[in-house]
């Protein structure tokens, strides 16, 4: 139990030291959102395309978003190293907006979904330290998984209703993505809602580099839960004439929104049509042979395959460069696979997961 108990006393700690406070008095968003500005502050967090490299840290991240030609890029991104003052801990996401308020939707999350995710993991270990048959030693990764699932399902559910009462962004026809991971020393946990995916780098036995997509593309026709779950709820999902293959969420009696995923933050003009916020999450354990994960919007996957980004990533020499030269091989493969079809915004998170060597800046 040690170890679970330095884990929540060293986050106890780091919230009531920037409020003054008790950290279980109802102050934690708050202080949650003080330790952003914080890491903000001393060059922890990055929310632009660029890289993060901490003295100290394993983790080496690059990203990079590229504006279609569809208008303003509603894609944004975040990565925050030593996550809520936790030096093994590391927050990354990318979200993806769409409608005439996307982009602000996409931001508006971008904010409040990290300091929310800090604040419902606190309040679940300290439930999680008062019960006197909690052991985490037990089976410490189950345990972890749960805390880190139990918090991001109220995260989620916290973030999408503050987002249909907040007055300043219209979100009834707009919306996000949102993909997100955790590393928590050699665990990572990712949280998908929407179209946008994460592949993990690994090492075959036999040496090669091989791709395992470590989230499921939530598209409205999937089934057999996404397809069933709209259907039952009187939503429609069908193609356009125009874009064959490409299946959309629509209105009982209106050919309206035509969402091209089943899960989304806003949109409510159809959540009560099928569409929901609710996040898969998973856990993997990183061992030597993983090398990196690529996190990315489905203007990456559609017109590049799993094999083809870890490929393009792995040969990038410089790894500060990794997330643009993925990006911009999609860009060039959009030119070529959808010949009349306005590029969308394409951006991609490259989290390194071992030490990077020193000539590279």
């Amino acid at each position: 139990m040690s170890q679970f108990s330095s884990m929540f006393n060293g986050l106890a700690r780091s919230f009531s030291i920037r409020r003054g406070k008790n950290p279980g008095n109802g102050d934690g968003r708050e202080a949650a959102e003080a330790m952003a500005k914080d890491a903000k502050k001393n060059d922890l967090i990055l929310r632009s395309s660029g890289l993060v490299n901490i003295d100290g840290s394993n983790n080496f991240a690059s990203v990079f978003s590229k504006r279609g030609r569809k208008g303003v890029n509603q894609d944004c991104t975040i990565v925050w190293e030593e996550f809520g003052c936790q030096a093994d801990m590391l927050f990354c996401g990318i979200f993806d907006g769409h409608g005439p308020w996307g982009h602000f939707v996409a931001k508006r999350v971008r904010e409040s979904m990290p300091s929310s995710l800090l604040c419902n993991w606190q309040e679940t270990l300290a439930q999680a330290s008062l019960d006197p048959d909690f052991d985490l030693e037990s089976d410490k990764k189950h345990h972890r998984f749960h805390i880190w699932k139990h918090s991001y399902l109220q995260t989620c559910a916290i973030v999408d209703r503050e987002l249909e009462h907040c007055r300043k962004i219209d979100s009834l026809y707009s919306g996000t993505t949102a993909l997100t991971i955790v590393r928590q020393g050699d665990l990572i946990y990712v949280a998908n809602i929407g179209d946008s995916r994460a592949v993990l780098a690994t090492t075959s036995d036999d040496g090669n580099l091989v791709p395992i997509q470590l989230t499921v593309d939530f598209k409205p026709n999937l089934p057999p839960e996404e397809a069933e779950r709209i259907t039952q709820c009187k939503g429609r999902v069908f193609c356009l004439h125009d874009e064959p293959g490409v299946h959309r969420v629509w209105l009982p009696d209106e050919e309206s929104p035509g969402l091209a995923m089943s899960r989304a933050f806003g949109d409510y003009c159809i959540k009560d049509y099928g569409l929901i916020s609710v996040p898969e999450v998973t856990q993997r354990h990183i061992t030597s042979r993983d090398q990196f994960v690529v996190l990315a919007t489905d203007g990456v996957w559609d017109v590049i395959s799993n094999e083809e980004a870890i490929r393009i990533v792995s040969s990038t020499p410089d790894k500060a460069k990794a997330a643009k030269h993925l990006v911009e091989s999609a860009a060039r493969a959009w030119k070529k696979k959808r010949k009349g079809i306005a590029m969308d915004d394409i951006s991609a998170i490259c989290l390194f997961f071992h030490s990077i060597p020193l000539s590279i800046t």
